[in-house]
Order: C-alpha cells, then structure tokens, then sequence
C-alpha cells in the first residue's frame, strides 16, 4: 500500500481550463486524462490524500453525486480535505486540515496555503496544500516550506508521499534545524 497526495482536480470543471492554461482540448479531454493519470499509479489498496477541490458543482449522475460519480471511476480510498469548490458537489467532508507523520516528517495539509508563519503549528516540517493551480510549486513563509501539490504542478499525476518527502529533502530547506 502507498500514500499519495494531490489537489485541485476539479473535475468537470470547463472553465479551469482556461483559467489555469490547462493543456487539455475540452473537458471531456481533461477529465479522462485526470482519471487515467490517477489510475495509472494509483492502486485500489492505496491511500490518496485530495487536498480540496475535487470536482464541479452539479446535479446528480447515474443516481450519485457529482464527488460518488468521479470517485467510482478513482482507484484507492480517497481521504478528502475540504477546497473551498467542494460546498454543493457532493464531497461530504468536515476536515479542513489534517497532520500526517511520514518519513520522519510533520506534514501539515490543508487546502488553502498558509499566510503566515503564526498559523503553522512550531512542530511540522512541512505544509502541504493546492489552491493556487499553476502560480507556484513550492514556496517559504518565512523559514517555513509550502509545497503546491496540485495537479497543475506536477503533470496532472498524484504523487506518492515519498516522493513529495524526497523532493522536499531535495529543496535543502529543513525547519528548526541548528
């Protein structure tokens, strides 16, 4: 079983496209390249971590909500972190933020990225969060690392946690070091 992480699908979401310069014909383009990415390296006995923003708002498909009828087509069991798209598309989820250790690491997710340094807790390493598509990968407030795990930002794939751990150690920045 492997960890991944990822943001801001936004599945069925036409205008994301244009918005974030998303390199995709139309969205039917787009939602068949998102869940083909994600199948092919996501197992059904993983975990996935989506930091918000999951899929458009709308009615019902086949019977299921707009978050059941993309999640049927998803391998893993998808743990989701509300994004401020997710009020009325069906993701039924109260976690805003979620602590995860991992590799020796205090990894903070959320959505929305944090900012200031007073909202990160003084025992992470890390903030993982999306949000903010395609205008950063990876970001310091103050000393602090935020890295963007958005699709947008790492070729429409989901990431394993280790490998965004790696990339992290790969930065050279570690918090709290002396």
């Amino acid at each position: 079983m492997d960890y991944f992480v990822t943001a801001d699908l936004h599945l069925d979401h036409f205008n994301i496209i244009k918005y974030t310069n998303r390199p995709f014909r139309d969205l039917e383009h787009m939602n068949k390249t998102l869940i083909h990415n994600w199948n092919e390296r996501v197992k059904p006995e993983d975990i996935v971590y989506h930091l918000g923003d999951f899929c458009f708002r709308g009615g019902k498909e086949g019977g299921l909500s707009r978050a059941s009828f993309w999640e049927s087509q998803l391998n893993g069991k998808i743990i989701h972190l509300r994004g401020n798209h997710d009020g009325n598309n069906g993701v039924k989820t109260v976690i805003t933020h979620l602590m995860a250790e991992f590799a020796d690491k205090v990894i903070l997710m959320q959505h929305i990225p944090p900012m200031h340094p007073a909202e990160i807790p003084a025992f992470a390493d890390v903030v993982l969060c999306g949000h903010v598509h395609d205008v950063w990968k990876t970001k310091e407030i103050g000393d602090f690392p935020l890295i963007n795990v958005g699709v947008d930002q790492w070729n429409f794939y989901p990431m394993k946690l280790i490998e965004i751990v790696t990339y992290l150690d790969s930065l050279g920045r570690r918090k709290n070091e002396d």
